[in-house]
């Protein structure tokens, strides 16, 4: 065989297997976007940081983290949602997910346009007053709000978050009416508790750890249904007698529906092989997150199970944004 012919082979070969390289995400030398649908700094973007470097390692790609914030998380969303089906274009999902299709009236996208690969994880909210708070358990903050229905402010990091509705699910729970102020943030509604000028908020853990441990707010509950090893005196809110009570600061990894299933698998294995590393899980707890993995089925199970409990508690509270 001459040498032009064995070139002409060779180059033939290396174009037959391209294709099943990309199907597999394993071609060397294409970037992902990892999109990330809230601002820099916060929780979610902090989780995209720690696994795009692992998980491209594992498929031998590079991951950039997209922030695409704006609109609860919907302009990320619609981003990945109608991006091409290449396995080039991630989205780092949380709870807005299942919040949104019923909060928003017109949402630019359809849930069903992105498929779930795997859960990698989560953290509960907590529940917390000011210091100097007469409420010392979930008990006592609820007499208070049921013997002055409308006296008391509770904040949060803005309309249509997980933090907003986890109060209002305790609102539905207890059949209790507070008033809601919404902040541009978390920051600014940890502020407004710090000075007194409501009366308690929801959290997520992480962010909330530092006030907790310097005793300038107090944890009432966590809003998970097992206690949290970051707190493990603080009770639960089932444990504090708030039946059926469990919300979760979870995160996932989703792709564009149609994208093809010998990826999604491979980038299913690489999420399980991710939360086996020693390094990443031993960071993640030290934030205050529980490292748990469930796969694509189960994923889109458990999103499935958020959103009817949401739609419960939108209707309830008559939440409807635009």
């Amino acid at each position: 065989m001459n040498t032009q012919r064995r070139q002409l082979l060779l180059a033939a070969s290396a174009c037959a297997l391209a294709p099943a390289a990309r199907a597999q995400g394993t071609a060397a030398g294409t970037t992902v976007r990892l999109v990330v649908p809230f601002p820099p700094g916060g929780l979610l973007d902090g989780v995209g940081r720690l696994f795009a470097p692992v998980l491209g390692a594992g498929l031998g790609q590079t991951v950039v983290v997209d922030n695409k914030a704006g609109s609860g998380g919907n302009i990320g969303a619609d981003a990945v949602a109608k991006a091409a089906p290449d396995g080039l274009t991630w989205l780092l999902g949380s709870p807005g997910l299942a919040i949104s299709p019923s909060l928003y009236p017109k949402l630019p996208y359809k849930l069903e346009d992105l498929q779930p690969v795997a859960l990698l994880g989560g953290q509960p909210n907590v529940l917390l007053v000011p210091a100097d708070s007469p409420a010392r358990k979930v008990s006592d903050l609820v007499d208070m709000l049921r013997k002055a229905p409308g006296k008391y402010q509770y904040a949060s990091n803005g309309n249509g978050t997980s933090l907003h509705l986890s109060a209002e699910l305790l609102k539905f729970k207890t059949r209790s009416f507070v008033l809601h102020v919404p902040y541009r943030g978390s920051a600014p509604a940890m502020t407004a508790l710090l000075a007194g000028e409501v009366n308690f908020m929801f959290d997520n853990l992480s962010p909330a750890l530092p006030q907790i441990q310097s005793g300038k707010v107090r944890a009432l509950a966590v809003t998970t249904t097992t206690r949290s090893a970051a707190l493990p005196d603080v009770p639960t809110m089932q444990e504090a007698g708030i039946a059926d009570y469990d919300v979760a600061a979870w995160f996932g990894l989703l792709v564009p529906r149609g994208t093809p299933t010998a990826l999604v698998q491979r980038l299913e294995a690489e999420c399980a092989k991710a939360l086996r590393d020693p390094a990443l899980v031993q960071t993640l707890r030290q934030r205050g997150i529980d490292p748990q993995f469930r796969n694509g089925a189960d994923f889109a199970a458990y999103i499935a199970r958020e959103r009817a409990q949401w739609k419960t508690v939108v209707d309830y509270a008559k939440i409807v944004l635009e």
